[in-house]
């Protein structure tokens, strides 16, 4: 990161995960996420309850209710969604609910050749559209599962010190069966790289 970024930005550390999944999933939105060489400003994000959510792995699993309790605020929870993608979650735990933000959809910034070779695709707005676009573009899978990526050089999560005026805007979460109501999903309304646009699920 250079110095006029650095001058301009603050990494994010544990802290800001030793909160609820909705501030953190809501906060995150804007926040600059960069993985070895690649990265863009984070543009969708869902929340999860660990409690009271059916929705949240934790609900139905108990190696995710393990997880909760073995790892720290910010690790890393990497998981293959129906045998074929591989979605990026952030463990939130130590404030009002323990939890996970699912990163969804991200603006492409730095890298963007390499996430285009691999993905295959041209256009900027095909590349992180979606959370396994996302992983694929930049390259992560399960061996991130577990780690306290916060403290990994390659990996960096900042947030401008002066954030937009225009907030997220919050809308039903997508590709669940359950808790379907709740409006848990937080976007960047004027993004051209969400996965659903909102008014869309």
């Amino acid at each position: 990161m250079n110095r006029l970024m650095k001058e301009s930005s603050e990494l994010l550390d544990e802290e800001f995960f030793k909160r609820g999944p909705l501030d953190c999933a809501r906060e995150l939105i804007g926040c600059r996420l960069e993985w070895k060489g690649c990265g863009g400003v984070i543009v969708e994000t869902e929340a999860y309850a660990a409690k009271g959510d059916e929705a949240c792995h934790a609900h139905v699993r108990p190696s995710s209710r393990r997880f909760i309790s073995e790892h720290g605020a910010g690790t890393a929870y990497v998981y293959l969604n129906y045998g074929v993608h591989w979605l990026f979650n952030l463990l939130v735990k130590g404030g009002r609910s323990d939890g996970f933000v699912l990163i969804r959809a991200m603006e492409p910034v730095s890298g963007v050749q390499r996430m285009r070779r691999r993905r295959r695709r041209e256009a900027v707005t095909d590349l992180c559209s979606g959370p396994g676009k996302l992983t694929q573009a930049l390259g992560m899978d399960g061996s991130l599962h577990g780690l306290a990526l916060l403290d990994v050089p390659d990996f960096l999560l900042s947030r401008e010190s002066s954030p937009p005026e225009d907030g997220p805007t919050a809308c039903r979460r997508v590709g669940i069966s359950r808790a379907v109501e709740r409006k848990w999903r937080f976007v960047r309304s004027g993004s051209p790289c969400l996965s659903v646009r909102p008014g869309a699920e």
